[in-house]
């Protein structure tokens, strides 16, 4: 039996609140590991599971609408208005090259090489950001560093998410995809 729009919004809103709980709930943690002991302004990415997992399920707007919310949270948290600009021109980036190749790519693409895409795309975003701020491009000689990190987080967020959507799809509201997209 199809659920009525107003149920079909009502389980959206909570399950996109609870999307958006995780992923700054898993920056918050993300923050308290010392990952850029080894590339300096990497990091693990945790919360990009859920933004992947939420492209997954929904459209582009409820997907943009995650990662606003996460990135300005979690930027109000812990950090500061450059940490902001940097995070949302990465997780810009990522959505765009994320989203493109869901969606256009048309089941071409493995979710373990999307999120590896999006990882090394968040990573440009964010050396485009710091240059514009720094007034010079030779931040890019840090690009290299910056790809390979990308690269690593994109394939741990990826298998991360791809078994949470195996998990997720156990639970009728997942399996029902008439909610999921409309």
């Amino acid at each position: 039996m199809p659920w009525s729009a107003d149920d079909v919004l009502l389980r959206k809103t909570i399950v996109l609140s609870i999307f958006a709980s995780i992923a700054v709930v898993l920056g918050i943690a993300e923050s308290m590991i010392p990952f850029a002991v080894a590339v300096p302004g990497a990091k693990l990415g945790l919360g990009n599971m859920m933004v992947l997992t939420c492209l997954y399920y929904f459209n582009a707007r409820d997907s943009l609408g995650l990662i606003l919310l996460k990135t300005v949270i979690t930027a109000f948290l812990l950090g500061s208005f450059s940490t902001f600009l940097f995070s949302l021109m990465g997780a810009l980036g990522s959505f765009v090259v994320m989203y493109a190749m869901l969606r256009l790519g048309r089941g071409s693409f493995s979710l373990l090489g999307i999120s590896v895409m999006g990882g090394v795309a968040h990573n440009v975003g964010q050396l485009f950001a710091a240059s514009m701020v720094l007034g010079t491009t030779r931040i890019f000689y840090y690009l290299p560093f910056l790809l390979a990190a990308g690269a690593a987080t994109g394939i741990f967020v990826g298998m991360s998410a791809k078994q949470l959507i195996a998990a997720l799809q156990r639970i009728e509201w997942f399996r029902r995809r008439e909610w999921a997209r409309p």
